[in-house]
């Protein structure tokens, strides 16, 4: 692996990391920078889903406990461990045959930059005005939630299958507008992201098997998923802290000016994005 090669792995797998748990878009980011660095092509798309293996570890291992817990308490026939079980079933689904059905139709027409960008956009209106409104919650921790919530949140994640919408933000912020505690709805936002990260990713990685060379790209995927995985459980400890005593306007904010820059800078012509 050369240097320049190695440089833009870990850059995006630190950008993988740092965005999948927070609601800014992680495939967002990894479109527009995976184009700002040339990475784009077949080979650049099957290593971003490789790497998010790293960013599914990390937060596996913040919460081995509570899904270790839960392993034990299926074999027990605990009622909580099996009910917690079947809402994350349930609230995969959603996203799960829509992406199915409609994912050739997505990638094709909107993982593009100006696409993306218009997204980051109303997804930060959208953020403002969920947090603008008076919450209620009736939801403290993810134990508490019944299956119509679940459904529920499942079909906000689906809004997710657009690039750019953020598939935590939109869970997060469905989750607060649906009377979950910032607490309860983040933390969903996590556990929904195993099984879905997981089932995205291996399709994905079977379509487009012919690509992969597992001797020539050993290093490449490990390097990546490494990167992801620390910079991914750094961001959910982070987020954590931050939720506590935080709203989620900063990441309106954020998106805002992101998504006016990447517009900006198509249509001016400062920056030659492969596709507008």
């Amino acid at each position: 692996m050369d240097l320049l090669l190695a440089v833009k792995v870990l850059i995006l797998g630190i950008v993988e990391g740092l965005t999948e748990f927070l609601p800014i878009s992680s495939t967002g980011h990894l479109i527009l920078v995976g184009d700002l660095l040339n990475f784009n092509d077949d080979k650049g798309k099957l290593f971003e889903l490789v790497i998010q293996v790293g960013a599914i570890l990390a937060v596996c291992w913040e919460y081995r406990r509570k899904i270790g817990s839960t392993f034990s308490g299926l074999l027990r026939k605990e009622k909580a461990a099996q009910n917690f079980t079947l809402n994350l079933a349930i609230a995969f689904l959603p996203a799960a045959i829509l992406g199915f059905l409609f994912s050739k139709y997505i990638k094709a027409v909107l993982f593009k930059p100006v696409p993306v960008a218009l997204a980051f956009i109303v997804g930060a209106f959208i953020i403002i005005w969920a947090e603008k409104r008076q919450h209620t919650v009736r939801i403290n921790a993810v134990d508490e939630l019944s299956k119509w919530d679940a459904l529920k949140l499942g079909f906000a994640q689906a809004f997710a299958l657009i690039p750019g919408t953020s598939r935590s933000g939109a869970t997060i912020i469905g989750g607060l507008l649906f009377g979950l505690s910032r607490q309860a709805a983040t933390e969903f936002s996590f556990f929904l992201a195993i099984p879905t990260l997981v089932a995205a990713s291996v399709y994905d990685l079977y379509k487009h098997r012919e690509l992969l060379d597992i001797a020539a790209d050993a290093p490449v995927f490990v390097l990546g998923m490494m990167a992801a995985f620390f910079s991914a459980l750094w961001a959910i400890k982070g987020l954590l802290r931050y939720i506590s005593q935080h709203d989620f306007l900063v990441f309106a904010w954020y998106r805002l000016v992101f998504g006016a820059i990447v517009l900006i800078t198509a249509y001016s012509g400062v920056v030659q994005w492969s596709v507008n």
